[in-house]
């Protein structure tokens, strides 16, 4: 299992801040971005089948080609933009 959170305006967006997955079948953090996304609820595509979201795995900002692993923690934050 992995534990999946969600910050900012994706937890708003999609209405849940964490849930558990099968990390089977999941090899990097895209994979579970994907996975993600093709739940029925159309706000989980949307939401989720961004490529410019950020992803940490483990609390260290990964790559979304990330290798992942039975236990791991996975975030998704929306883009920062300052000035």
């Amino acid at each position: 299992m992995i534990q999946v959170l969600f910050f900012a305006s994706i937890r708003e967006a999609l209405g849940v801040s964490d849930l558990e997955m099968d990390a089977a079948g999941l090899a990097t953090a895209a994979d579970v971005a994907k996975s993600l996304a093709a739940r029925a609820d159309g706000a989980w595509h949307k939401v989720m089948g961004r490529e410019d979201l950020l992803i940490a795995v483990n609390q260290t900002v990964v790559k979304a080609d990330h290798q992942i692993e039975d236990g791991d923690e996975v975030a998704f934050f929306p883009p920062v933009t300052g000035g």
